[in-house]
């Protein structure tokens, strides 16, 4: 029994999947004592989860204080985890972004104008005397990070929240992104400027693409939770869906401050392209070993 194990050795002692299953048979014992607190013929029964729901209260409520170590630890070892074991919400979503790119490439090959009407007169301005837009960021830099920051955060957050509408809000808005990126990339090329372009995006791309992916991963669990709950009462597959999205989501946080850095301080520079595609390569290769291999050796320890 659970409980029972928590109470001789502690909470610590569960694996990730007995805390969730611990978390979920103690809201079932609340939910069955309160019925059972409205029969006056389950006597018995009411005493027997009182205390049970009695003696399992502290431990799940008890919390754990946030340190440095416990957030490295699930940095490292619990969110790469929690990624893999996730992955194929992450698979929908780039194919979501993919396939609105691919559209807007196609819409903006058929119809030129298109760039026009979504970029605005200032921005069309720009590419057609084949200008970066971006070069503005060089003259402020540590404002244009923070602002940079903020508004990646934003997007990622909005992403993910977008899920509470049954998935919706989360599609609509990897949609609109795909779309706006495959508008830009295809109108750049059109007027010679891919290389600008991709050179710009390459180091905080690698980065900040993956994490608006990731975003969209939790909305779209989010989502599950909120039409498929299976076996659990809905509030309960949405409270479980929602801690998962909430995991899944915060190490977001992190990596956009990295690549928010990098969009600010290196990517708008004149630096060699080279360097600017090198940096790329050593982030995203980094990024893919981290989530490859993270929490690969403590889950090999845990099972011997």
């Amino acid at each position: 029994m659970l409980l029972r194990r928590v109470e001789s050795s502690g909470v610590k002692s569960l694996g990730h999947n007995e805390l969730r299953d611990f978390g979920l048979l103690y809201r079932q014992a609340a939910a069955d004592l309160s019925a059972a607190r409205a029969d006056s013929s389950s006597r018995a029964l009411e005493q027997y989860l009182n205390r049970l729901v009695g003696r399992a209260h502290n431990y799940v409520y008890s919390g754990n204080r946030v340190s440095v170590a416990s957030v490295w630890q699930f940095l490292a070892h619990g969110y790469p985890r929690l990624l893999r074991r996730l992955s194929r919400y992450i698979v929908v979503a780039t194919a979501i972004f993919v396939v609105a790119l691919t559209v807007g490439m196609l819409i903006q090959l058929a119809r030129p104008a298109f760039a026009g009407a979504m970029l605005g007169p200032e921005m069309m301005d720009k590419i057609e005397h084949r200008q970066m837009w971006t070069e503005s960021v060089l003259s402020a830099k540590p404002q244009s990070s923070s602002f940079i920051m903020t508004n990646n955060m934003t997007v990622c957050f909005l992403t993910f929240a977008g899920g509470i509408l049954a998935g919706l809000g989360t599609i609509y808005l990897l949609i609109q992104n795909g779309i706006s990126i495959g508008v830009v990339a295809t109108t750049c090329a059109q007027h010679k400027m891919a290389l600008s372009l991709f050179s710009f995006m390459a180091a905080h791309g690698a980065l900040e693409i993956p994490s608006i992916m990731f975003a969209g991963a939790a909305g779209l669990r989010l989502g599950a939770g909120v039409l498929f709950p299976g076996m659990l009462r809905r509030r309960d597959a949405l409270a479980l869906a929602g801690t998962e999205a909430v995991q899944l989501v915060s190490a977001t946080i992190p990596l956009l401050i990295i690549a928010g850095s990098f969009e600010a301080f290196l990517s708008p520079t004149h630096i060699p392209v080279a360097l600017k595609f090198s940096v790329c390569a050593v982030l995203f290769a980094g990024l893919c070993w981290w989530l490859g291999e993270g929490g690969r050796k403590t889950a090999d320890l845990a099972s011997n």
